[in-house]
């Protein structure tokens, strides 16, 4: 997984409420083996409109979305967090999320940003024409125009988002402590690694 400690660029102005799971990524591509090429499904159903955000000259690309409270509800599907990621979404700002939305994006390296709607509401008129900074590090949210919104996250998801940890990650770092373990394992409990070598008798 790649750090994520400043993202900055143009944002959808989505703002929309209630957006679900299936609306993120329409259930018929669930059928996938493979996380590439989910992004070519993602709001597939608004996309069909060709004057969509999402494929517009303008916003294509953008790397931060700016939704509407509850975003993410529904189907705990990982291949909205997926669909986001390969569409290029590293972040998304909204009022709320769905937990499970919300820890599904984290496993795959995008920010959830929270806000007060106002605060949404500000960035969504910014994002029509200018472009967003986050910065992790100072868990803020700016703009050109000298707005400055703060926002808070578990220390413990800023910390693997900061240095791109995910779960492999994390188990790769306490490869000192996991061999460690191991070997005290063999000396103190040699029957249980013994358990692999007993044979079937003839």
């Amino acid at each position: 997984m790649e750090p994520v400690k400043e993202i900055t660029g143009r944002a959808y102005p989505f703002g929309q409420k209630n957006v679900d799971t299936d609306v993120i990524i329409p259930s018929h591509w669930l059928k996938t083996i493979t996380r590439d090429g989910l992004g070519r499904g993602a709001f597939e159903t608004l996309r069909a409109d060709p004057d969509n955000l999402f494929d517009s000259a303008e916003f294509k690309g953008s790397p931060i979305l700016v939704a509407g409270d509850n975003f993410g509800c529904g189907s705990s599907r990982e291949h909205a967090a997926w669909a986001l990621f390969d569409l290029g979404v590293r972040a998304v700002i909204a009022p709320s999320f769905s937990d499970i939305f919300s820890g599904n994006a984290f496993k795959n390296g995008i920010l959830t940003v929270v806000l007060p709607q106002e605060a949404v509401d500000r960035l969504v008129e910014v994002a029509k024409t200018d472009p967003i900074h986050i910065d992790l590090e100072s868990q803020t949210v700016t703009t050109p125009f000298q707005d400055r919104f703060t926002f808070e996250i578990d220390p413990f998801r800023k910390h693997c988002l900061l240095h791109g940890l995910d779960e492999v990650g994390l188990t790769l770092a306490r490869g000192d402590a996991i061999g460690a373990f191991e070997g005290t394992v063999r000396t103190d409990r040699p029957f249980l690694a013994k358990g692999t070598d007993v044979g079937v008798a003839a």
